[in-house]
């Protein structure tokens, strides 16, 4: 069993999913922080100065401490039931950054690929019209059935 096991893991299919699985995760933080520390900082200036993170509602107080909370991590640690807006929106941007950077690849990919088909080959042989066998294109008469070729 291990060493099926060791053959599976060691197929090129596996290898390249692995490796891609472990670039996309790192990708991910990147874009994460690409968001929350460099898209979203200009965006809340813009709208009056607005923490996009702690945009939160309150659903139910918190038992340690009663409201309004500064920031959603008071909320939190006073044990209340919120919505956080704010890290939707940052988790949605991501989401479409990284979509995007992914549609971009892929569409780069399918163009290289179209790029790449192989030139149609031209014809080496026709076809005998009486006895229907390949023939050479110079040909004038046909090698199976003497017939001659046009």
């Amino acid at each position: 069993m291990l060493k099926e096991f060791k053959e599976f893991a060691m197929r090129g299919n596996v290898v390249d999913l692995a490796v891609g699985v472990i670039i996309g995760g790192a990708f991910g933080k990147i874009v994460d922080s690409l968001v929350k520390d460099v898209i979203m900082p200009p965006i809340g200036w813009l709208l009056g100065n607005v923490d996009f993170s702690n945009l939160f509602i309150v659903l139910k107080e918190g038992s340690k401490a009663i409201g309004p909370y500064e920031t959603l991590k008071a909320a939190q640690d006073a044990g209340a039931v919120t919505i956080n807006l704010g890290l939707f929106a940052n988790a949605v941007i991501s989401f479409l950054i990284v979509a995007f950077a992914v549609f971009m690849l892929i569409r780069t990919l399918n163009k290289l690929k179209r790029e790449e088909a192989p030139a149609p080959v031209e014809a080496s042989s026709k076809e005998c019209s009486f006895c229907y066998s390949a023939i050479p294109l110079k040909a004038t008469r046909c090698p199976c059935c003497t017939s001659q070729l046009a």
